[in-house]
């Protein structure tokens, strides 16, 4: 036998081959659907964090090394807050954290506060970069589901 023979393959039946362009097509299509509706929730949920945080009036302090006196409507600009609530409750009780202050202490309600005050706002971060997260994977999902759809032609 020969080496420079080529393997013959089956021709490809058009009777089988439309059924699997549709699945893919449809596919496709669904998939651009969820990515679109994806992006939507992400956008809608961004818009829903800095609306809540817009309501509550909060400004970066005065003593922020970033972002003094911005309005607290973006993820940097919560997070400028948050640091700068840790470095004043640093400063107030010496470096100690909540846990470490005794339950009779005067400053522990304040300390408490702030406490509680940062956690929000650094929730409130993670939901800024899960809103893009959403956006980002919804974004991914449309364009492969596009893609599919365009080779499925």
């Amino acid at each position: 036998m020969s080496a420079d023979v080529a393997p013959v393959s089956a021709p490809v039946s058009t009777a089988s081959a439309a059924p699997r362009a549709r699945r893919a097509h449809l596919l496709g299509t669904l998939l651009a659907a969820l990515g679109v509706l994806m992006a939507l929730a992400g956008v809608g949920t961004w818009a829903g964090v800095a609306q809540g945080l817009a309501q509550e009036e909060i400004t970066v302090s005065d003593n922020a090394p970033a972002l003094a006196g911005q309005p607290v409507v973006t993820p940097w600009a919560a997070w400028a807050q948050a640091e700068t609530i840790r470095a004043d409750l640093a400063e107030m009780t010496g470096g100690r954290t909540f846990a470490e202050l005794e339950r009779d202490d005067p400053q522990r309600p304040a300390v408490a506060t702030g406490t509680f005050l940062r956690a929000s706002l650094i929730t409130s971060v993670i939901a800024f970069g899960v809103a893009l997260t959403l956006v980002g994977i919804g974004t991914g999902f449309a364009l492969g589901g596009l893609g599919l759809r365009n080779a499925a032609r």
